[in-house]
């Protein structure tokens, strides 16, 4: 006996209804008017780019991070577009900071409806000389925060009834293959993109949308001291040749916060110039 599939009802497209989805097309879609996020890892690189995409496309945003004079900075800029900023010092790895956040936000910019997990650190080392230390940092920052400011958001988002919302995570090309001495941010990026289809399974009758962006090599303050032979062998190597840079990745990100992509939910996306696709063959001669 086949598996019959789940009859559609009135109450199901109810639900759909209920829970503020719609058939909104065109640039309005794509709009974050009226919307409060919270970006964490927002005091530079992608972070500040999310977060500044986010205010462009009409949002507040509180502005989570450990260093208040950068965020004071992003803030400034985020007032510049016209939007409301809040800097909220936050170490991540401390849970009891993480539910701070989700509090000040809601007493400073109001209910926050998006959510998007930037901030992550990194040790490289070999594998045979990862200490305990190294594998706490690591994934405490870039695994446990994400997963439990990530629940803390939807507790928030269920008890207060909301229908709609919309968390972000961020992956990596690391979640996909292997390489030298990123074995431990590797794990964690990995855990990430199976982080994002669980939320977006369990979360779904709520209304929140779960998804997450792979950066490929992105142009950085970091990447400003790369040495050049390795900058030249990305540039080489991406079919695109050449780094990104942090609007592409806030492009993406907008459209995963709004209502464009409100069927949308559970996925990874790679954003890397097609390095892994795959890498450009030398031109041969015929």
């Amino acid at each position: 006996m086949g598996i019959r599939p789940r009859p559609i009802s009135s109450p199901l497209i109810a639900r759909h209804f209920a829970r503020g989805e719609s058939q909104m097309t065109g640039l309005e879609a794509f709009s974050l008017a009226g919307q409060v996020a919270i970006v964490t890892g927002a005091s530079h690189g992608i972070g500040e780019g999310i977060a500044l995409a986010y205010a462009a496309a009409g949002a507040d945003v509180a502005l989570a991070a450990r260093n208040e004079t950068d965020l004071a900075r992003v803030a400034h800029e985020v007032e510049a577009i016209g939007r409301r900023a809040v800097v909220i010092r936050t170490d991540v790895s401390d849970l009891d900071q993480c539910a701070h956040l989700i509090a000040r936000t809601n007493e400073t910019l109001g209910a926050p409806s998006i959510l998007a997990n930037v901030a992550g650190v990194n040790r490289r080392r070999p594998i045979v000389d990862v200490t305990l230390d190294d594998w706490d940092y690591i994934v405490n920052i870039n695994l446990r925060a994400p997963f439990f400011l990530s629940a803390m958001f939807a507790r928030d988002h269920i008890a207060r009834g909301a229908t709609w919302g919309k968390i972000l995570h961020i992956a990596s090309m690391t979640s996909f293959r292997g390489y030298h001495d990123l074995s431990v941010y590797g794990a964690t990026k990995s855990a990430i993109v199976n982080v994002a289809e669980m939320q977006a399974v369990e979360w779904a009758d709520h209304g929140i949308r779960v998804n997450a962006i792979a950066p490929g090599w992105i142009e950085t303050p970091l990447t400003a001291t790369m040495n050049p032979s390795r900058k030249k062998w990305v540039e080489d190597h991406v079919p695109q040749g050449r780094y990104g840079v942090t609007s592409d990745i806030g492009n993406l990100a907008v459209y995963l916060a709004s209502k464009a992509s409100d069927y949308v939910t559970g996925q990874t996306y790679n954003v890397d110039g097609g390095f892994t696709a795959g890498h450009p063959w030398p031109h041969l001669a015929q």
